[in-house]
């Protein structure tokens, strides 16, 4: 089995470069014989199934599961779905001067079945789009996106393993859900993105979300967005719509409704009593 732990390592301190990013969709019952992969690379199913062979080993692979290879490998494919197999395919290149105990774990072939993310799929397509931007600013965001993608990946791989253990998460999985809404709470959060980022069901990660934090997910999210309005009605004289926008509510009107009823005052109201208690 991968560790998932040293994978993580390889990604965040290994030097590579993203080298090309395809998007394939292959019609059903379509056979591909001794495919000789050149670069290390990373298959991302989107949407139907397949049959992949390399040496002795078999992987079914579909969404929600991820095939990775080594260079030099014959790989044999068959779509198996009676829809089209689409997927996505990163390749990278590794820097052979650097000589660490990661390294040997990206010389292998595995499967990886962090469960299906729709994020994911998401900065898939936007890192496909960024391949093609000129200039560094171009390759740092495509990096960027695709150090995104293997966050996710690899969370969810964790978590994945962890639920299906039949043990509950532990807290540290609700700490990382919670510095994820932390450092997300200005865009929009929904509880079905949220569970999906963290591999477990809707109602699952409800349930432990609350048990560890003592709010529900969507309460949590309300209260740290509220708590950074009111920190931000209190170091200056916003309009109201900026602050709304700076905290994730495109309607002043809602958001204020929601800001006086956790703190008793209208955001204006909150504003002034805050410039008159500093004179």
């Amino acid at each position: 089995m991968i560790n998932v732990e040293e994978l993580a390592e390889m990604f965040a301190g290994r030097s590579y470069d993203i080298a090309e990013v395809h998007r394939f969709v292959i019609q059903p019952d379509n056979i591909l014989r001794g495919y000789k992969t050149t670069r290390h690379g990373l298959l991302f199913p989107i949407r139907g199934e397949a049959r992949l062979q390399v040496d002795d080993a078999t992987y079914d692979l579909q969404p929600g599961a991820i095939f990775h290879s080594p260079p030099n490998k014959l790989l044999n494919s068959h779509v198996t779905s009676q829809s089209v197999y689409e997927y996505y395919l990163v390749l990278y290149r590794l820097d052979n001067q650097q000589d660490t105990d990661s390294a040997h774990t990206c010389d292998t072939h595995f499967r990886l079945e962090p469960g299906v993310h729709s994020r994911v799929h998401e900065h898939l397509a936007m890192l496909h789009q960024h391949m093609h931007s000129p200039g560094g600013i171009g390759k740092l965001r495509a990096k960027e996106l695709f150090l995104g993608i293997m966050h996710q990946v690899l969370v969810g791989c964790k978590h994945r393993e962890s639920g299906e253990s039949g043990y509950p998460p532990d807290k540290t999985a609700i700490e990382e859900a919670v510095a994820y809404i932390n450092g997300h709470y200005m865009h929009p959060l929904t509880l079905g993105e949220l569970s999906e980022l963290h591999a477990m069901s809707p109602k699952r990660f409800s349930y432990f979300f609350h048990k560890y934090t003592g709010f529900r997910p969507i309460d949590y999210v309300i209260h740290y967005r509220m708590e950074r309005a009111s920190e931000l009605l209190k170091i200056g004289q916003f309009p109201i719509r900026d602050i709304a926008g700076s905290v994730g509510y495109s309607n002043p009107l809602y958001f204020s409704r929601i800001f006086k009823k956790k703190f008793g005052l209208s955001p204006s109201a909150y504003s002034e009593k805050q410039e008159h208690e500093h004179l």
